[in-house]
């Protein structure tokens, strides 16, 4: 045994030196012995890579793995003799007082190394490293922990009265009681021990719930076994250098040791996190051979790929043809979501306003299974963070994540807006405006000295809904009505104004007859395994899936053309539409909406550049939009504008050129009468 120490010694101290890590170790004791300052515990950080030690020595490699403990107790002796080799922490006296904590890089790719969250019995075993992967659902205030205490003996005459040589160091799993106690008896003399305060080191501790990112799942709305599917969070102790490293609403991999808690006289399962590293997937996104093909057959026109794509969108739910700009403001809003946390998140939120809720209910639950991270919120839950008392005995403040939260980069659907109270519409109004919630925190009732308040970024798209049918006779009773507006007074103005778009959704479309949508819905229910529509099976549910993943990793560029034509509409939309009360109702921030607007169309035609088509598409929407808000304008811009013809052949796709064309050349119009000053930007048409 003594003779395998020695030889995992060895190997340590050889990997150490090739690695730079011996180096890194050095300037750590420099700095400490710089200080002059006499600690109980001199921490080091050595970074281990697995691979790397078994291809050096295999037993050492399955010694860091397998016996993480043992791992540390011979760097700790590694290191602890290259101190007093090389001289370089006077300071230091005992082998107890250096903490060595190896942070491995990664764990093999085996199934054995894995920790699943859903699986049981799980398999596990205690004081072994495992990688989880899950979502961050719940975290705690950074609180301290005892990382290491010096005990002295109570007998005075004992020569372990003084010194270093008992250290009590934090071990995976134990509590704080069970690293500062005051049942410690010396070894020499069996007298108590007592602990030198002085010399307490803390470090930083945070608690982070996660949870199964398969529950994603069930969040979106799908439909699951629920014999079947249990759900449940899972505890991770984040400590030192690690809290705050982790994001609400986040996906991770979490390499750490399982360990039984006490939580009064309940026993836990948690983990002890050892490093963290974002999620990420190695699948690059494609396009199937059907979207490649649709996409070389509509090249000619810059405007019919989205129009084919919102045409066809979720045949599955409604008839082709019906809620065409409905579906189409759907995917450019499916587009404008990221899971990259680098990226800016540009948001476009949609409030849909419709006599048919059902059928749009079923066809946004449809479109939220598109987005890896969507949240079906439901009156009866939380909307944003709340705060309650952690239930690990530590009596810390937990914040909990709301939809929105867990809806991180992607999109939260949260239903009729009839639903909800007035307190909680406002709430939603200030986030919409300020893209971030907060909470408070009470110190008296956590046991803080001080109040906190934690503040996190929303990051998410926002669906609503709003029964239009309790309105539409109310609308048409009102003589002082503006044109083209309509009534949307169960839905406060200033939340309304929140939202980036407002879709109006009478009929199924100006021409299809309820009739076809009645005829759809009848004929699904009666035969579920018959395809309603043969031609279009080849476009399946996870051809558009792919289809919106690469479309959102696209990368564009404005072109100064269409740059120019949106600020012209801007600076005249602002002047046109403005009250001498009240003001422009244009917001300062439509500039800002429509140039993502534009951009995001055109990722969805999958162009790396943004062109004037592009940006006539973002335009009429904002305009139909803005109509149905305050009324029309002496643009006017008709409803189905997107969509003027049923697309049924070439012809019809021909016939929506030349109209979207010529308001191309009305918009230029528009803008030359209404911002003059504009109107040496543009080049003569």
């Amino acid at each position: 045994m003594a003779v395998e120490e020695l030889c995992f010694k060895e190997s340590a101290l050889v990997y150490l030196d090739r690695t730079g890590g011996l180096h890194r170790f050095i300037n750590d004791c420099i700095r400490y012995n710089d200080s002059k300052q006499c600690l109980a515990i001199y921490r080091f950080i050595i970074c281990v890579n697995p691979a790397d030690v078994t291809e050096l020595d295999a037993r050492l490699g399955n010694c860091i793995l397998h016996q993480p403990i043992r791992a540390a107790h011979l760097f700790q002796s590694v290191c602890f003799t290259s101190i007093k080799t090389l001289s370089l922490i006077e300071q230091l006296e005992t082998e107890n007082q250096v903490n060595v904590v190896l942070k491995l890089t990664h764990l093999p790719p085996l199934p054995n190394y894995s920790f699943n969250l859903c699986q049981f019995p799980r398999g596990y075993q205690l004081l072994r490293y495992y990688k989880i992967e899950g979502v961050v659902i719940a975290i705690t205030t950074v609180t301290k922990y005892t990382q290491g205490a010096r005990f002295l003996c109570s007998e005075s005459s004992c020569p372990f009265s003084t010194g270093f040589q008992y250290i009590r160091v934090h071990t995976v799993g134990a509590t704080e009681s069970a690293t500062v106690r005051n049942d410690f008896t010396c070894t020499l003399c069996n007298s108590a021990l007592k602990e030198d305060v002085k010399f307490r080191v803390l470090g930083d501790k945070q608690l982070v719930e996660i949870i199964d990112a398969a529950a994603l799942d069930v969040i979106k709305g799908n439909q699951v076994n629920r014999s079947y599917s249990r759900y449940q969070s899972f505890t991770v102790f984040l400590r030192d250098e690690l809290p705050n490293r982790m994001k609400m609403g986040n996906r991770y991999y979490i390499i750490g040791i399982p360990a039984h808690v006490y939580s009064g006289s309940q026993l836990q399962l948690c983990m002890e996190a050892n490093s963290i590293q974002p999620w990420f997937t190695n699948d690059p996104p494609f396009i199937s051979d059907n979207f490649k093909c649709l996409l070389s057959t509509t090249a000619s026109s810059p405007w019919r790929f989205t129009a084919v794509l919102a045409n066809i969108f979720a045949a599955q739910i409604v008839p082709p043809g019906t809620y065409n700009i409905l579906k189409l403001s759907l995917l450019l809003s499916l587009v404008q979501t990221c899971k990259n946390e680098k990226q800016t998140m540009e948001c476009l939120d949609l409030l849909i306003v419709t006599s048919d809720p059902v059928t749009v209910d079923r066809l946004l639950t449809y479109s939220l299974s598109l987005v890896p991270c969507g949240v079906r919120h439901l009156p009866s839950y939380e909307m944003f963070a709340t705060v309650s008392k952690d239930e690990h005995g530590t009596g810390t403040a937990k914040v909990q994540a709301g939809s929105a939260l867990l809806a991180k980069g992607g999109i939260c659907y949260i239903g009729e807006l009839f639903s909800y109270r007035k307190d909680k519409l406002d709430l939603l109004q200030t986030v919409l405006e300020t893209r971030s919630t907060t909470v408070f925190i009470s110190g008296k009732k956590f046991g803080e000295d001080v109040d906190q308040q934690m503040s996190f970024p929303i990051q998410c798209n926002f669906w609503a809904l709003a029964d239009a049918d309790s309105h539409l006779k109310k609308a048409m009773q009102q003589e002082d009505a503006v044109i083209g507006s309509m009534d949307i007074s169960s839905v406060p103005a200033n939340l309304v104004d929140g939202f980036g778009l407002l879709i109006y959704c009478g009929e199924s479309s100006n021409y299809h007859s309820p009739v076809h949508l009645i005829q759809h819905v009848l004929s699904e229910a009666m035969n579920p395994s018959k395809p309603l529509y043969p031609a279009l099976q080849k476009f399946t549910t996870q051809d558009y899936e792919k289809l919106l993943a690469f479309a959102r990793n696209q990368q564009t560029e404005l072109t100064s053309e269409a740059e120019r034509l949106i600020q012209g509409y801007y600076t005249a939309s602002r002047r046109v539409r403005t009250d001498p009360v009240h003001g422009s109702k244009i917001s300062p921030t439509a500039l800002k909406a429509l140039m993502s607007l534009s951009e995001t169309h055109a990722k969805l035609s999958l162009r790396n550049k943004v062109l004037e088509q592009d940006a006539v598409i973002a335009i009429l929407l904002y305009e139909i939009s803005i109509t149905a808000r305050h009324g029309t304008s002496v643009l006017c811009v008709a409803p189905n504008a997107v969509f003027p013809f049923e697309l049924c052949d070439e012809h019809s796709l021909n016939q929506r050129d030349i109209y979207l064309a010529q308001f191309h050349q009305q918009l230029l119009q528009f803008c030359y009468t209404y911002a003059p000053g504009m109107s040496v930007h543009f080049s003569e048409e």
